[in-house]
């Protein structure tokens, strides 16, 4: 059985020689920043990763500005990197603030790698739904006569005149404990003012309705 020929991809060999010169720029700006040994190698790693994990996010949910603003964050780092090591920049003598920049590049991949990969999606707004169309054997049917029908008011229902309330009895039972105190209270009233009291004032007193004390103070006469 022959084997299949070996085909070379010229695409993928085209983004294996870009990505290991701009993998090289971001390596070579690093050191000229101060960042030597493994840190070195690290940065163009962290700018490579932050650029594939943008570009995911737009793939996987669609555009969204937090997904083009890291992306475009980790291009522009990688682009300045590869404009900035072909002679535009003396790689011996670094400005401060490049290196403030490259020194801060660690705290701005985190967070822009975490926001990414923890940041819920933006929800798309729900297509409307398709209305139905009408089918040529329905019959006609006059909407606003529906309309009046579904809103047409009940007509009112005659009711009974209502009887008259029977009258309440005149006397209601009062618990005896509610007596006996009742009676302690008109005693105290008239040792202190030598009169009867009232039944406004045993009311007050005892604070109750009116009916219930008008019915103590006929147990109590």
């Amino acid at each position: 059985m022959a084997r299949p020929a070996l085909r070379i991809d010229a695409v993928l060999v085209q983004a294996v020689i870009a990505g290991a010169l701009s993998f090289a720029h971001l390596h070579d700006l690093a050191a000229a920043a101060g960042q030597t040994g493994w840190k070195a190698w690290a940065y163009p790693v962290s700018v490579d990763l932050l650029l594939v994990a943008a570009w995911r996010r737009l793939r996987a949910d669609g555009p969204s500005r937090l997904a083009w603003c890291w992306f475009l964050i980790a291009l522009v780092a990688s682009l300045g990197a590869n404009v900035a090591t072909a002679g535009l920049l003396d790689l011996h003598d670094v400005p401060a603030w490049l290196r403030i920049l490259v020194a801060a590049w660690p705290a701005l991949a985190f967070m822009g790698g975490t926001l990414l990969a923890h940041s819920p999606a933006e929800p798309s707004p729900a297509p409307p739904a398709p209305s139905a169309p009408a089918s040529d054997h329905e019959p006609e049917t006059d909407h606003d006569a529906v309309a009046a029908e579904s809103i047409r008011v009940p007509e009112p229902v005659a009711v009974p005149e209502s009887e008259e309330a029977p009258a309440l009895p005149t006397a209601m039972p009062v618990p005896a404990a509610l007596v006996a105190h009742a009676r302690k209270v008109a005693d105290d009233h008239h040792a202190r003012t030598g009169a009867r009291i009232d039944t406004e004032t045993l009311r007050a007193r005892l604070g109750v309705p009116p009916h219930l004390a008008d019915a103590i103070a006929a147990q109590l006469a």
